[in-house]
């Protein structure tokens, strides 16, 4: 008679654990969020009314954006490739195999090219910005900055922010003809589309919307890559492990914050207009 209550009280000791957890953990959520975007606010009224540091803004462009050519290359060439394939084998059921570019330009310019791109870009840079700032951050290098009444967002942020919003657009740019190129491939070489059949029907199936929405995209991937990888960085603590939780944070949660934040473009841009 004395194991019904105690069973009781045991489960409801375990929902109260649960409950415990599930309130720490929203409380970390919504302090990083705050966190976040007071850090992002910073740093757009510092890059607006404080003279710009364009020598480290060109150095952290040309790491952001030259240095990932390759890497957008190869990821958009194949992508672009494997939609073409994926596609045409579906299409052929209906003998509407010359869509294959209709379908290829259409994903690779309002999903893919900015998806891909702004992924590659947070796994490549984004742990490399955490990382240096995570170091700097428990070699007490950033306390020094503060020391000499250096404002750490202007002196290190502000030029990562300003320059991946930049590189992300233009990279997206590369990404969606290089992943037209990828579909032109196999649709020319594979499926027997003609050349020209291919770039015209690529050509119709555009239109201006298609376009900017993506390039809308990916600056705003880039704010929020740049962003939460400078905020994990300064948040760094521990040493070397702390460095490294610090970098797998800034990747995760620039992945997520990234389909999270295209499904919700997507909706906006081609459901509500």
């Amino acid at each position: 008679m004395f194991r019904v209550p105690f069973i009781y009280l045991r489960r409801v000791a375990d929902v109260q654990k649960w409950l415990g957890k599930f309130g720490s953990q929203m409380i970390n959520f919504l302090g990083s969020s705050g966190e976040i975007s007071i850090l992002f606010w910073r740093s757009l009224v510092v890059s607006i009314s404080t003279p710009l540091r364009w020598r480290a803004t060109l150095d952290q462009a040309y790491k952001i954006g030259v240095a990932s050519l390759p890497l957008v290359m190869m990821t958009s060439l194949f992508s672009g490739m494997v939609l073409a394939l994926q596609s045409s084998y579906q299409l052929r059921l209906f003998s509407a195999q010359q869509f294959t570019a209709d379908l290829v330009a259409l994903s690779v310019a309002r999903e893919l090219g900015p998806v891909l791109t702004a992924m590659m870009v947070a796994g490549r840079v984004g742990a490399s910005m955490a990382a240096e700032l995570g170091t700097m951050k428990v070699t007490e290098q950033i306390d020094a900055l503060r020391s000499l009444a250096t404002d750490p967002v202007r002196y290190l942020v502000v030029p990562r922010f300003l320059a991946c919003c930049t590189m992300l657009v233009f990279l997206t740019i590369y990404s969606d003809l290089i992943g037209m190129v990828g579909g032109y491939i196999v649709g020319v070489f594979k499926l027997g589309i003609s050349p020209y059949q291919y770039f015209h029907r690529t050509v119709t199936a555009l239109v201006f919307k298609d376009i900017y929405t993506g390039l809308i995209k990916s600056f705003i991937f880039g704010m929020m890559v740049s962003i939460v990888s400078c905020y994990y960085g300064f948040k760094a603590r521990g040493g070397a492990e702390g460095v490294g939780h610090a970098t797998t944070m800034a990747v995760v949660v620039s992945f997520i914050l990234i389909i999270v934040f295209d499904t919700f473009f997507t909706a906006f841009f081609y459901l509500v207009f």
